[in-house]
Order: C-alpha cells, then sequence, then structure tokens
C-alpha cells in the first residue's frame, strides 16, 4: 500500500498532467470507457526533436482490460 504523502505527490502530479494536456486525457478516457476489447492493438509513436520516430504497439489481453479498469478508479476527477 502507498502511504497517504506519496499518494497526495502523485495525484498532484497526474493533475497537473490532465492540466497540461485535457486532449491526450480525454482522448484516453474515451479509450477507457469500453472502447477496448481483448484484442485490439495500441499503438503510440514517441518523436524527440531531430531524431527519427520510433513506434511500438502491444495486442490488448483481458489482463490488460481489468488493469484499464482499476486505473479508471484511481484517476483524478
Amino acid at each position: 500500500m502507498m502511504n497517504p504523502a506519496a499518494m497526495m505527490k502523485v495525484m498532484g502530479a497526474l493533475k497537473q498532467f490532465q492540466d497540461n494536456h485535457p486532449k491526450f486525457v480525454s482522448f484516453l478516457k474515451l479509450i477507457l470507457n469500453g472502447k477496448i476489447v481483448d484484442g485490439t492493438i495500441i499503438e503510440i509513436t514517441v518523436t524527440k526533436p531531430g531524431e527519427e520516430p520510433i513506434t511500438s504497439n502491444i495486442k490488448v489481453n483481458q489482463s490488460d482490460l481489468e488493469l484499464f479498469d482499476e486505473l479508471k478508479n484511481v484517476s483524478v476527477k
């Protein structure tokens, strides 16, 4: 179990992330609200300044869906 001070720090950082990136947070909320099913492919590309993009993906399985459900219970409103 995480100690309360550490949990408050994480929640504050999550709130700051939400404030800094509202479109991305809205995208995640849309996806996590039942739009993902077992077998869905999630792909992400990271492009650093001056570097070639790097892309990776995962194929979502049932344990991933269970984790997503748990994360929904932790999110800051």
